[in-house]
């Protein structure tokens, strides 16, 4: 039989993609973990890595055994849930990865909420993309990934990943109160900040002016969404904002643009039915 600790080694690297990841994520020397490999092929009696540049890869048999080793985590995952289901008391820690507005907000209100409730149970955050986060979710880094949804631009959907919405988040046309634009059709030569290229807020919102008939005139670009609304406030541009988070202004007019986001959570399939990681889903969808 193989040794599901040297499986776990060989999956970390399908995750992590080298040696030295690995090493740094588990707390072992490269050497080590080479050495595990080594003992492992020995065990397979099968070539499991190859050279590739200055790094290596995992062979077809390599892979075989990940998607192995996935469905055997996939049924541990559900033992651990199974057994503490039994407990009385709720224990533990939840490493959830978020994005900032639902950081400031959801996550936020959810660890008051379980200090309240289940007050053993710890919650830890960090800021990450929806990109990096689901494979830190499936690598174990991470319990949670909360994400943003934009309308247009559904996520690909992730094997071994299972993702349900726990909010909807209406999306706002943000002007200065001097401003008498109307719509966004009014905007075709107003000054605009957005999130920076690349992002799925980006997208949405240059889509949304190009279906008024015009391309933004993006004069500033920042990921910061309170420095969106300081710059509206102060009747410098126009901003597409999520209505979470935002707090009244007097010199912020927000109109409603019927449209929503979609936040989302999403957890290893598996260990949707951990019990701490169920507890913190209940105090997210708690409003």
């Amino acid at each position: 039989m193989y040794d599901l600790h040297r499986l776990r080694l060989l999956r970390e690297l399908s995750h992590r993609g080298t040696l030295a990841a690995v090493a740094e994520a588990l707390g072992y020397s490269p050497s080590a973990v080479s050495h595990q490999l080594s003992v492992l092929e020995r065990e397979v009696k099968a070539p499991l890595l190859e050279p590739a540049g200055r790094g290596v890869r995992l062979t077809p048999a390599a892979i075989t055994l990940v998607g192995h080793t996935e469905t055997i985590l996939r049924e541990l995952e559900r033992a651990e849930a199974d057994i503490a289901a039994g407990r009385t008391e709720i224990t533990g820690t939840v490493h959830v990865a978020t994005f900032q507005t639902a950081a400031h907000t959801l996550v936020l209100d959810a660890i008051d909420r379980l200090a309240h409730r289940h007050p053993r149970l710890v919650v830890t955050f960090a800021h990450l993309s929806a990109e990096a986060a689901i494979p830190a979710l499936l690598a174990r880094d991470f319990d949670v990934v909360l994400s943003e949804v934009y309308p247009g631009n559904p996520p690909a959907p992730h094997p071994g990943v299972t993702t349900s919405t726990v909010a909807e988040d209406p999306l706002l046309l943000a002007l200065p109160t001097a401003w008498p634009a109307r719509s966004v059709a009014d905007l075709a030569d107003a000054p605009w900040v957005m999130e920076t290229r690349g992002t799925v807020a980006r997208a949405w919102s240059t889509a949304t002016c190009r279906t008024a008939g015009y391309e933004p005139h993006v004069r500033y670009e920042t990921s910061d969404l309170g420095l969106h609304a300081a710059l509206v406030a102060r009747g410098h541009a126009a901003s597409l904002l999520p209505q979470l988070g935002r707090d009244p202004s007097p010199d912020i007019r927000l109109i409603p643009t019927g449209e929503t986001r979609a936040i989302t959570a999403s957890t290893r399939t598996g260990s949707e039915g951990t019990p701490a990681t169920e507890a913190f889903h209940d105090a997210l969808v708690t409003r």
